[in-house]
């Protein structure tokens, strides 16, 4: 019994770890020439607030940048969030953002789901502070309304 519960602690230290690493050095921050997408969001409750660019080229993101400001939590996720999309087609982004927003409801995500989404799992543990999961969100959510705009 005592064996699981380090498992727990060393798990929680490895996603504390995760999400300060990101805090502190936030990933993709570098302006993208030409954007296709070009947006701002903000979370009016808690201040933070960022500045979405994206390159998306035959339906697959090119070039990514996310700045702002925020909480750690925001900042972290926002930069995990660049991170991952990088690269990827649209519809791989359409479905981690609906997996992330799976996580942090506290929902299941399958093996395969949680492969793909690599060190965004760490955001997992959000979800024990609802006035916090908002935070998390933001820019998944903006990201998410500005391709879909894109894409109509």
């Amino acid at each position: 019994m005592m064996g699981g519960m380090s498992g727990l602690n060393e798990m929680d230290e490895l996603y504390e770890a995760i999400i300060l690493d990101h805090y502190r050095s936030p990933r993709n921050t570098a302006a993208v020439e030409n954007p296709d997408i070009d947006l701002e969001v903000n979370n009016p409750f808690c201040g933070d607030e960022f500045h979405i660019q994206l390159k998306v080229d035959d339906c697959s993101i090119s070039g990514v940048s996310i700045t702002g400001r925020g909480c750690a939590i925001s900042q972290a996720s926002a930069s995990l969030l660049a991170e991952l999309v990088d690269g990827k087609s649209t519809e791989e982004v359409q479905a981690a953002v609906d997996c992330v927003r799976r996580l942090l409801k506290g929902e299941e995500i399958s093996n395969e789901e949680a492969d793909i989404l690599g060190d965004i799992e760490a955001l997992g543990g959000v979800r024990k502070f609802p006035v916090r999961i908002k935070c998390a969100l933001l820019s998944w959510v903006g990201l998410d309304d500005g391709l879909k705009e894109h894409l109509a």
